[in-house]
């Protein structure tokens, strides 16, 4: 299941009113003197220039869910979840057990019979489909809630991070943001601050690192399953539901 973050205009508008606080200077410093006048007039302020002007990225949805609170906020979504996802995996063994009915009695069967066990199969499958839809949706609407409310507090602290460490320019470079459908082509990860800003904002929530449970594989032995780590942008709730076959 692909889940993406509602949070264009959203991040705009958090990460601007934060940097406008950010930079409100004291009476007396110098950012707060005038810059001299041109002969045409008021010459706007400088772009900062030279070795002092950073530029960093950041990937703000992996950052949001690799959080503490990202992960466990995540992993309730999909304890919550959990009961229509094995309901969509009940419906779909169905589907398959009535198209192999098919495939091995259709011949014992009359013609009849046969179209009123392929409508089934049929009006079954779109059920699945719908109810499979319905879920996606239901998740990425929980995902956009965690996501939104994450970044109302994660964005201050981002600006602040930036404003203390000289950086001019601080890039999103989530999944979507990456060419060819966004503008950033190839970035050094020791510009990435990723890390950092989700090691700060741990520290500021004030929520400990989730329990990861263990999985148990095919041969009983047990596994961790991943953490959500900075590798990944997809919270908890990405588990993806049964996949539905296509008609026969």
């Amino acid at each position: 299941m692909k889940l993406t973050l509602m949070r264009s205009l959203f991040v705009i508008a958090v990460l601007t009113s934060a940097a406008v606080m950010a930079q409100t200077d004291p009476p007396g410093s110098s950012a707060a003197l005038p810059s001299a006048p041109s002969a045409a007039g008021s010459a706007p302020a400088p772009i900062a220039t030279g070795a002092g002007a950073k530029i960093g990225t950041i990937n703000i949805e992996a950052a949001i869910f690799a959080s503490n609170e990202g992960q466990r906020d995540g992993n309730e979504v999909a304890k919550k979840l959990e009961p229509k996802q094995t309901e969509l995996k009940g419906q779909n063994d169905e589907i398959e057990g009535l198209k192999k009915q098919l495939n091995t009695q259709g011949s014992s069967l009359n013609e009849d019979a046969k179209a009123e066990l392929s409508k089934k199969i049929e009006q079954k499958q779109k059920l699945l489909e719908r109810n499979n839809q319905d879920l996606q949706e239901e998740a990425r609407n929980q995902e956009n809630e965690i996501g939104q409310r994450i970044l109302r507090k994660m964005g201050p602290l981002i600006v602040k991070y930036a404003s203390d460490n000289g950086y001019a320019l601080i890039i999103d470079t989530s999944a979507n943001n990456q060419w060819p459908n966004g503008p950033v082509l190839w970035q050094n990860q020791s510009i990435d601050i990723t890390k950092v800003i989700v090691d700060q904002y741990n520290v500021q929530s004030g929520v400990p690192a989730p329990a990861q449970p263990k999985a148990t594989t095919p041969s009983g032995s047990t596994t961790k399953p991943g953490t959500g780590g900075l590798g990944t942008s997809k919270p908890a709730t990405g588990t993806k539901p049964p996949a539905t076959q296509p008609k026969q």
